[in-house]
Order: C-alpha cells, then sequence, then structure tokens
C-alpha cells in the first residue's frame, strides 16, 4: 500500500495517488470523507503487476479519513499519515494529511 502526494504550484490542490497491492482481488476502491464513502465514487485501476491505483485531487491544509474497498471488506492504507476512531464504524479509519 503506498500514497503519494504531488502539490499542484497553480492551484491549492494536491493530487493524492492511492495504491494497494490486490493480485486477486476483482474490485477495488477508495472511500472516504472526500467522496461521501462511496464505493463507485473512486474506483482504482488494475495494472498487470496485480496494484490497484487511482488518483484524487484534494484540497490542501485538510486532513481526510479513508479505507480500501477490496471485494466488499474495507481495509486500512498501513502507510497512511495517522489513524482515527470512526464510532460509525467502530474501527479505526486512514487518514491523509495534504
Amino acid at each position: 500500500m503506498a500514497i503519494k502526494k504531488q502539490f499542484l504550484k497553480s492551484k491549492p490542490v494536491c493530487k493524492v495517488t492511492f495504491s494497494i497491492e490486490a493480485e486477486e482481488a476483482k474490485k477495488v476502491s477508495v472511500v472516504g470523507s472526500f467522496n461521501e464513502w462511496d464505493e463507485k465514487a473512486t474506483p482504482l485501476k488494475k495494472l498487470k503487476n496485480g496494484t490497484f491505483k487511482g488518483t484524487v485531487d484534494l484540497d490542501i491544509e485538510n486532513s481526510y479519513e479513508f479505507k480500501y474497498v477490496v471485494d466488499g471488506d474495507y481495509i486500512n492504507d498501513t502507510e497512511a499519515d495517522s489513524y482515527v476512531w470512526s464510532d460509525f464504524a467502530s474501527a479505526d479509519n486512514s487518514v491523509v494529511t495534504v
């Protein structure tokens, strides 16, 4: 799992690339506070090496909670900037800060 951040000089936006190795998975998406936790909003594309990858534009100077959804299972990113408890999910959520 990995998170790559690319800050834009022309806009107050950061291009955040989410990637997760899930070779056997059929469907992976990233859900979070930036897309109202909608599984259909941000599907990740499967690469030939079995990694799923996708990029989201996020406003800078914010933190966003997120998880990966791998074939219906919610998974945290092991390389997230931090984690925060969610009473709704009764589990920790990954956090990315930009």
